[in-house]
């Protein structure tokens, strides 16, 4: 697991060294962390989990494509400690990490129905959580992707409110809350093994959807879902220094 930090912090120097035009179009302070914290509440068994930013956290959203591939995702990430199967997934390699994550070209929560419009598929937009799995991955500049799976591969375990993506990615519906500087999310204990005592760490990046062909950093054999830019780090470092007050 250490070896695997270790990837993330020198993915994270390639990334933020990489010139991406189309990241760059959101590099602004909505996306420069100042704090990052979690905290348990003992009173509603829950951890709630925040990022506070230098400008307005979750108002900039992304332009879409207009189609799948080389939709472009915003994401607040807290990269953790946690245990694949403390979030319902199976025992796998790879770094947990609970994304907030904006993407207006397609839905993937169809569980949920963020904007309470009725419609459970055109919501992609709003701010909501995703449980990954974030595996090295060199087919991309930032070294980073969220762990893909053979479909047909029956002995992979997924949470059951995954999104049916061949991907170790979970839609759990957590409520996401945008107030000013901050967004924050709130997780229930039982939906996380009931672990109270990790270490994590705040991210703001860019990911890209690549599904083959055009429209993508360049086309050719590409991660399903990668990590292309990231425009601040909590710790500077991606150290894991943070522990749940």
């Amino acid at each position: 697991m250490k070896q695997l930090f270790l990837l993330l912090g020198l993915s994270l120097f390639a990334v933020q060294s990489y010139a991406c035009d189309k990241c760059g179009n959101y590099n602004n302070d909505d996306f420069q962390i100042k704090s990052v914290s979690v905290k348990h509440s003992a009173d509603i068994a829950a951890t709630i989990w925040e990022i506070t930013v230098k400008g307005t956290a979750g108002k900039t959203t992304p332009t879409p494509a207009g189609q799948l591939n080389g939709a472009p995702v915003l994401g607040y990430v807290f990269p953790t400690s946690l245990k694949p199967t403390d979030v319902g997934f199976g025992d796998t390699e790879g770094i947990v990490a609970l994304a907030l994550t904006s993407h207006p070209d397609f839905d993937d929560t169809p569980l949920w129905d963020e904007n309470t419009d009725r419609n459970f598929t055109n919501d992609g937009i709003i701010w909501h959580p995703h449980w990954v799995i974030l595996t090295e991955d060199k087919r991309v500049e930032g070294g980073l992707a969220v762990k893909q799976f053979d479909p047909k591969d029956t002995s992979v375990v997924l949470p059951p409110t995954n999104p049916g993506m061949p991907m170790y990615m979970d839609s759990p519906g957590f409520q996401v809350i945008t107030k000013g500087n901050t967004i924050k999310v709130v997780v229930p204990d039982y939906r996380m093994n009931n672990k109270t005592d990790f270490s994590y760490d705040g991210v703001a990046a860019f990911m890209q959807v690549n599904t083959g062909g055009d429209g993508g950093h360049g086309g050719g054999d590409k991660p399903m879902l990668g990590v292309y830019k990231v425009y601040s780090v909590a710790s500077g470092d991606l150290s894991l220094p943070y522990k749940v007050k």
